[in-house]
């Protein structure tokens, strides 16, 4: 009998472990082939012409890839500080005050851009900046006009990561400093915030990248010397697969796998440290 449910238990991980390699083949495969051939010393995308580096300096000598890094860097990172700012806000209003009126329409209306097309959603905020710009001559099409829509479409994100960490939260908590002396903005600065500064932290990660990566709404409201990264590698796509989008990608996918493990071990040293003072305290 047990030797029966040794066996059944062999197949079971085998099962599993076939699974989760499948998983993880249908997911990365595609980014391992594109490192490779970003090393490939041929012009066509899929000849192997031998091993160069060329592609990563014809990319670092391109000014037009140069100049749409540089924007969308820009404005993914003020995006993502100005998304914070307002999706904190909605989600601290929608979690923490008692009910008012026309909570439930301001809840729609601040996740209305996550479920809304985003064709919809650029064609309408061109339509708005063009409206403004024939009555008040302002805002002229360019990064300020990405930067607005990116934080139209951001904040959303933001509010709905905040205020699911804000319902988490025990209000005793806060209760209990307001109890011993503290105000609404010292018991906010010193028990609110630093509860919630994981996912403060993990929204603005989640705002820059769709600020980063965005390509329909951008293509409403850039202008002629506002183009970002995903629209420069959209064009040069149509005109044909080039090698140094292969070299770009590489450099992006190493910059954040950097990023993320050291992330990773940031929080294994904390939460490693945290148990040893949990266990210094039972003592």
């Amino acid at each position: 009998m047990s030797e029966e449910m040794a066996r059944k238990g062999s197949w079971s991980n085998r099962f599993r472990f076939a699974v989760l390699f499948m998983g993880f083949s249908f997911l990365y495969a595609p980014i391992i082939s594109l490192i490779i051939y970003s090393f490939n010393a041929s012009k066509m995308m899929t000849v192997w012409g031998g091993f160069s580096v060329k592609w990563y300096f014809e990319l670092f000598n391109d000014q037009q890839m140069i100049d749409a890094v540089t924007v969308s860097l820009t404005v993914a990172f003020f995006s993502a500080c100005t998304a914070v700012i307002i999706g904190t806000l909605a989600a601290i209003g929608l979690a923490r005050i008692t009910k008012f009126r026309g909570d439930s329409l301001f809840a729609l209306f601040i996740t209305a851009p996550m479920v809304l097309p985003d064709v919809i959603i650029g064609l309408s905020l061109l339509l708005l900046f063009v409206t403004m710009a024939d009555l008040f001559g302002w805002p002229e099409k360019g990064m300020l006009t990405i930067w607005m829509s990116m934080v139209t479409l951001t904040s959303a994100y933001v509010t709905v990561v905040v205020r699911s960490r804000l319902k988490e939260l025990d209000y005793s908590i806060e209760e209990a400093a307001q109890d011993l002396g503290a105000g609404p903005v010292k018991t906010f600065m010193f028990i609110t915030l630093p509860s919630i500064f994981p996912a403060i932290i993990s929204g603005w990660l989640l705002a820059f990248t769709l600020s980063m990566d965005d390509l329909v709404i951008t293509s409403f409201v850039s202008g002629p010397s506002s183009s970002t990264l995903p629209m420069v590698v959209f064009s040069s796509v149509r005109r044909g697969l080039n090698p140094e989008i292969n070299a770009l990608a590489t450099i992006i996918v190493f910059i954040v796998s950097v990023c993320t493990f050291i992330y990773w071990m940031y929080r294994n040293i904390r939460e490693k440290k945290r148990l040893a003072e949990a266990g210094m305290s039972l003592r």
